[in-house]
């Protein structure tokens, strides 16, 4: 019976944390595409409103309008501004994440390598021994 690999167990916590990380990071990417979504439809809805004024009240009432719309805009880049951070500190956890389930997914591949050497190795001695024997059977049958 193949021996297992031992450290299987935290192989496998290791590709956990490596989907989790995987998750995290679609996460901050929707998130990040979400922000600019908003943004371009805030900017669309701006370049909708009409910019001449008939009489103060209405020029008043623009005014404010674009005061409020300068604030949203600026809330908006801030928001993105924080879905980029947030893509970046995702993107690492992930990179990092990856980098410890390699190394122990190339150990585990040397594992399986070595029991299969050893596997194939015990087969052909078990070949040879069968051939040997059956040689020196004919070889004793030929000499009686």
């Amino acid at each position: 019976m193949a021996r297992a690999f031992q450290l299987a167990g935290l192989l496998r916590l290791r590709q956990i944390e490596k989907d989790h990380a995987a998750s995290d990071l679609a996460a901050a990417n929707a998130f990040r595409r979400d922000a600019g979504e908003r943004q371009a439809r805030a900017i669309a809805a701006l370049h909708a409103v009409p910019v001449e004024a008939t009489d103060a009240s209405t020029l008043f009432a623009m005014a404010a309008a674009r005061a409020s719309s300068r604030s949203m805009l600026a809330d908006l880049a801030a928001l993105a501004d924080q879905a980029d951070a947030e893509v970046a500190e995702a993107q690492t956890a992930f990179g990092e994440a990856k980098a410890r389930a390699v190394g122990l997914e190339k150990l585990e591949a040397r594992h399986n390598a070595s029991v299969l050497a050893g596997e194939l190795s015990a087969e052909q001695a078990a070949i040879d021994e069968i051939a040997t024997g059956a040689w020196v059977r004919e070889r004793e049958g030929n000499e009686a």
